[in-house]
């Protein structure tokens, strides 16, 4: 048994089948196939039920697969516990929402990389949930996510910041009123997958308005170009760090004590081996907060 069957094992149970273990772990099919009957063979227990196309796990193979994972882990931090580094190099696999990709995720890991130059941050766009099930598998060390109404136990909730929603709608819709103006124009929804979709249906069963569905989307930059195409009216998060040249639409406030909201923030396994890594991702982030604006001048200014 090699620490390297251990990761393929975990890879199988990530990814869903064999194949898709090979190529995440670089090696063929039939050599997964063989590592995985060359632990079956060690244990002396059935790890995969093979009883079906798709090889699953057994009961067995469940519990071994979390002991597996603690053992991975500890593993890992062998060398960073010893050289007293405490994980500040090498790689750390990070999940963030999209919406954060255009200014608070780049901003910060820029942050991240004048004061840690030998930590190298991967990347992994998603949604909060997804994002949420890949971190408590330890296929992310961490995530920057939305806060969902409930977090599974095991894992950590750090607060990075608070973005309010607004509505906006380009420069050819007249009028302040909020109401007045999602209940007389095509609505463009945030996708009811992400949490922010979830968090301005809410609001808008609460306030009992019911709009014009015209679309349903998930990227921002979709959204506000078909905004600004006069497409519709949208209600979006107000970015925490913006760009530099946003999308010329107004942005009006959906006023009141109630105002809808999305809580961004870094969630992680409270087992974690690289906590003080994971310190510095969220002190980065909020000092990309701070700045506020994501622009050629601010980058200039790092370091």
């Amino acid at each position: 048994m090699s620490i390297r069957m251990l990761r393929t094992l975990i890879a199988v149970a990530d990814h869903g089948t064999f194949s898709a273990a090979a190529d995440v772990v670089f090696v063929t099919h039939a050599a997964v196939s063989q590592q995985m009957r060359a632990l079956e063979e060690t244990w002396q227990v059935a790890i995969f039920d093979r009883s079906t196309r798709t090889p699953t796990l057994t009961p067995v193979g469940r519990a071994l697969l979390a002991k597996t994972r603690e053992v991975v882990r500890a593993y890992d931090d062998i060398v960073p516990s010893v050289l007293g580094d405490d994980g500040l190099k090498g790689d750390f696999n990070m999940g963030a929402v999209s919406t954060s990709l255009t200014g608070l995720v780049p901003l910060a890991t820029a942050m991240l990389k004048s004061t840690c130059p030998d930590l190298h941050v991967k990347l992994f766009p998603g949604l909060t949930t997804p994002l949420i099930h890949q971190v408590e598998r330890n296929a992310l060390d961490g995530a920057l996510i939305a806060k969902p109404d409930m977090l599974p136990q095991g894992l950590v909730w750090y607060p990075i910041a608070v973005e309010e929603l607004v509505l906006i709608c380009s420069a050819r819709v007249a009028g302040e009123d909020p109401v007045k103006i999602l209940k007389e124009q095509p609505f463009i929804r945030f996708s009811r997958d992400a949490v922010v979709g979830s968090i301005v249906e809410k609001w808008l069963q609460a306030k009992k308005i019911t709009v014009n569905d015209s679309v349903e989307l998930s990227g921002m930059e979709a959204i506000y170009s078909m905004v600004l195409a006069n497409l519709g009216v949208s209600i979006v998060p107000e970015p925490c760090v913006s760009i530099a040249n946003p999308p010329a639409l107004r942005r009006i406030s959906l006023a009141g004590e109630d105002n809808p909201a999305r809580h961004l923030g870094l969630v992680h396994r409270k087992d974690s081996t690289k906590s003080r890594v994971l310190r510095e991702i969220a002190l980065a982030m909020e000092r990309a907060v701070k700045v506020g604006v994501f622009s050629p001048e601010t980058i200039d200014q790092i370091g």
